[in-house]
């Protein structure tokens, strides 16, 4: 069962206000600028409360890095419940209100469909917003967008749909993918819709990846990323974290290495890129779910850890200055700041440690202040979006004592607020850049200082088969005085389908790592029957000359060698192993190749490597392992048509988590199949499951804590309209799937335990259990 003490994207929604599809709001810019020290004054209110702050006042509550500001530039009634949002060409934003969500705490009305996808704009252009107009609205939780071609993506559970865009009024309707958010419920669906540098489109909670082709749409399966969020840098590795954890993120191309499901996990993807998980909250956070528990909170009470770390933002624009060129922002709603990391690079790993020590980049002492997602935009500055509320539990987990906390400082009302801000240096005139449709502007300014400039251009140029761009592309390419202009160049010119091989060999034989990287990257795209021996020799030449950092993106290519020449491709992946069997990165890379074939690519190895504490030996023999004990599970349809209430309550709540094998996640949760936990005492069990388990806890004589897991695992129970049949069918369930085969679990037993434990606030631990 999935930990999630605070997924701040679910936070409790209502929304009162009626809006026709224009309303006006007055400009009124509001301004804070706070010292390097954080302080404790002014506070949002007296101990113990958590009143409503106006928009124009909340700012003076914020405190914010030395030299920066921050500036309103939306608030309600113009906007409410944003969770994500993007910025269009003019500069205006389209914004995602998830206006349904939790109208209360038992979730009243949540199916409602209330969401809008709407247009703020800034006619006067005064830096504030002061226009709205509703583009779709009638939607059930919408929690993603994505701007491509003449019109937009929209997420709607479980649905992502394509609406054409005609004069800002939505047109034809396409379903995309009819499975977008298919398991999980509303705290454990895909979002983001980032679309990256590589001209696919990611997302976080997710393992698909979606390119529109022609008419048509195209899905992969990618590397599973996330929670809540999602991200690139300028050489377009993806960042995103779960609620717990900081920053994680890619070191290697986004579109390479998911190939093998029998793979748990594939060294240099999902990386802690910040491991620190501390945070410095302006003032007492007792609201949150686990304040009672240890550490949870210090002796002011006060959250230690990020518990709702939400949307992340590597920062791209031209504003801040150099000592903000590689900087992760990343909000946590439930402290009511903003954290900085510094992030460096050394050869293809990315690491990174938070700015300060103390104190954040920007916090506030308004407890409503529920910063969830961070975006870059056309004028440079940082844009955050609030949904600006007091409850941020979904119904599920609310525990008692959040319950009190909540009817103790009346956090419940009101639910229709929502603002945006921007964070800028002291005294700076931000201007957004307008996107303009002129060709060779549209290539100048794939070079731009700011990112978001750059990323755009370079989609406006692909969505509107600009072809007569492609010789000054190629220009740009061969340039070496704006290197980032030369990358979006190339990328450009592979979504228009007219990179050449000789462009992309160029940069493989380059002794710039960045540019070898973007080489290694767009290879897939354009390898072909008449290429693929070129590319295959150089590949080889590489191994050869013992390039140790090019070495795991050998070992990806390979799998586009095979396409054409599996022998050679083979050839190559031996000699990769054989050279680098203790490299981790490396080994992870051949493996990610071997669907099917582990087994025998082992045992051909084994005769030039036969120490099985090699490490290529050990990470084959776990995968080996674990397709052994796969053939072994127990038929998952049978299961389902015994135990569907079981069924269905595991797919929404527990498999993002312990996995659909059963197996456990990386950073989350440990395997439910073979976990004597799951198949022995049934009451520790029932216990587990409605109340909760903090860890550290072992299973098969591994001791899992963090961060190799979540902390702790919310119980059901606190849900007292979740019928004891469900959970009886659910325990029952996983009780019987994979390779487990223990009794069924009766209602009478779950109601019996749940009588029992009646009243209870708090997660077990291992030790409490133990003793039942």
């Amino acid at each position: 069962m999935k930990k999630y003490r605070y997924p701040f994207l679910f936070l409790a929604v209502s929304f009162s206000l009626v809006y026709c599809k224009t309303n006006k709001q007055p400009a009124t810019a509001t301004t804070a600028t706070v010292s390097t020290a954080q302080k404790e004054e002014p506070t949002a209110s007296k101990p113990g409360q958590s009143p409503f702050i106006a928009p124009e006042n909340t700012i003076a509550l914020m405190q914010v890095e030395n030299g920066f500001e921050v500036k309103l530039v939306a608030s309600e009634p113009l906007v409410s419940s944003p969770v994500a949002m993007q910025f269009d060409d003019k500069g205006r934003m389209w914004v995602v209100e998830m206006t349904g969500y939790m109208p209360d705490t038992i979730g009243t009305g949540e199916d409602i469909p209330n969401g809008n996808i709407v247009i703020l704009e800034d006619k006067n252009g005064d830096g504030v917003y002061d226009d709205r107009q509703v583009i779709i609205d009638s939607l059930v939780l919408p929690r993603a967008i994505c701007l491509i071609e003449n019109g937009i993506l929209v997420a709607e559970p479980t649905n992502l749909w394509f609406y054409e865009i005609k004069n800002d009024k939505a047109g034809k309707r396409t379903l995309v993918d009819p499975k977008y958010t298919e398991g999980g419920n509303v705290e454990h669906q895909p979002n983001g819709l980032l679309r990256a540098m590589d001209n696919w489109i990611y997302n976080a909670k997710s393992d698909k990846r979606y390119r529109k082709v022609g008419p048509k749409w195209v899905i992969e399966h990618t590397h599973f990323r996330g929670q809540w969020g999602i991200c690139q840098d300028n050489y377009g590795r993806l960042y995103y974290n779960n609620n717990s954890q900081n920053l994680l993120g890619d070191y290697f191309p986004a579109g390479v290495g998911a190939w093998n499901t029998n793979q748990r996990g594939v060294a240099g993807y999902n990386e802690k890129s910040v491991a620190n998980n501390k945070v410095y909250p302006l003032h007492p956070t007792p609201g949150v779910n686990r304040g009672y528990m240890k550490n949870i909170l210090d002796d002011s009470l006060r959250l230690n850890d990020f518990t709702a770390a939400a949307g992340p933002v590597i920062y791209r624009g031209d504003l801040f200055g150099q000592a903000y060129d590689f900087n992760a922002f990343v909000p946590e709603p439930s402290a009511n700041l903003i954290k900085r990391n510094i992030l460096d690079q050394k050869g293809f790993v990315v690491k990174g440690e938070q700015a300060y020590k103390g104190r954040e980049f920007l916090a506030s002492t308004d407890e409503r202040f529920r910063p969830v997602s961070l975006y870059n935009a056309p004028d440079g500055a940082m844009y955050v979006l609030d949904m600006y509320r007091g409850i941020i539990q979904h119904k599920t987990y609310l525990t008692p004592y959040l319950k009190e906390q909540i009817g103790k400082r009346d956090l419940t009302q009101p639910l229709s607020s929502g603002r945006i801000y921007k964070v800028v240096p002291k005294n700076t005139n931000a201007k957004p850049v307008t996107i303009p449709s002129d060709a060779s502007a549209l290539v100048k300014l794939l070079g731009h200082p700011n990112g978001w400039v750059r990323d755009r251009a370079q989609q406006k140029l692909i969505d509107g088969k600009y072809n007569q761009t492609v010789p000054a592309l190629r220009e740009a390419v061969k340039q070496t005085a704006n290197p980032l202009l030369a990358i979006h160049a190339l990328w450009t010119l592979e979504g228009l389908n007219s990179l050449k091989t000789e462009e992309v060999v160029s940069w493989l034989r380059s002794a710039d790592q960045q540019y070898k990287m973007q080489a290694f990257a767009v290879t897939p795209s354009i390898i072909s029957p008449a290429s693929y021996k070129q590319f295959a020799s150089l590949f080889d030449q590489m191994v050869d000359q013992n390039d140790t950092l090019a070495a795991p993106y050998v070992g990806f290519m390979a799998k586009s060698i095979a396409q054409f020449d599996t022998v050679a491709s083979k050839s190559l992946l031996t000699k990769l192993a054989t050279k680098y069997p203790n490299n981790r990165y490396v080994a992870d890379a051949v493996i990610s190749n071997l669907q099917g074939k582990e087994e025998l690519f082992q045992s051909e190895l084994t005769a030039s490597l036969s120490d099985q504490n090699l490490l290529v030996n050990k990470q084959l023999q776990k995968v080996i392992t674990a397709v052994r004990s796969a053939q072994g599970n127990r038929n998952p349809e049978m299961l389902k048509r015994q135990f569907p209430k079981g069924e269905a309550l595991f797919t929404s709540v527990c498999q993002t988590c312990h996995g659909p094998d059963g197996g456990g996640v990386k950073s989350l949760a440990p395997p439910l199949n073979q976990s004597e936990w799951v198949t022995g005492s049934k009451d520790k069990l029932i216990s587990i499951v409605l109340y909760g388990l903090t860890g550290p806890v072992k299973v098969n004589g591994h001791v899992y804590q963090t961060p190799e897991v979540s902390g702790d695992m919310p119980g059901i129970g606190y849900d007292k309209d979740m019928p004891n049949e469900d959970i009886a069918q659910l325990l029952s369930y996983i009780r019987k799937s994979w390779r487990n085969n223990a009794d069924v679990v009766s209602t009478e037993e779950v109601n019996k335990v749940r009588q029992k434990l009646t009243g209870r606030e708090k997660a077990f631990t291992e030790a409490e259990l133990n003793g039942i």
